[in-house]
């Protein structure tokens, strides 16, 4: 995430906010946030948001997850927003939801849902 130029923005249990600045480095051929981005944000903000209700010392894997690219992502700022929709004793069900900010207006361009996977500290790998 350090690599993208993330920024972690809010924490709170069952929810994370996450921000990234555009960054050519970031882009696909038409100057747009790359949709691998924005995968990699929303995944990111759906594991926090899970991490944040599990057990001290876990840790969290995702198991799948769907991704709906809505609009270009053309802007200077994605936000991602990750919402737990279900919190189980081994599976987690989340919501995330990715937002481009241009000339100060937020638009909704991507919906992701994501299962993730609780593992204690002694899971074997």
């Amino acid at each position: 995430m350090e690599h993208i130029g993330a920024e972690l923005v809010d924490v709170q249990p069952g929810y994370c906010e996450i921000h990234i600045p555009y960054n050519e480095g970031l882009t696909q051929q038409n100057g747009f946030f790359h949709a691998g981005v924005i995968g990699t944000l929303a995944d990111n903000t759906a594991g926090y948001a899970s991490l944040s209700l599990m057990k001290e010392h876990s840790s969290v894997l995702s198991v799948e997850f769907k991704l709906n690219l809505m609009r270009p992502a053309d802007g200077e700022l994605l936000i991602g927003k990750g919402h737990v929709l279900k919190y189980g004793k081994t599976l987690t069900i989340c919501r995330a939801d990715v937002f481009i900010v241009k000339n100060g207006i937020e638009k909704l361009c991507a919906a992701a849902q994501l299962t993730m996977i609780e593992l204690g500290p002694n899971s074997s790998r």
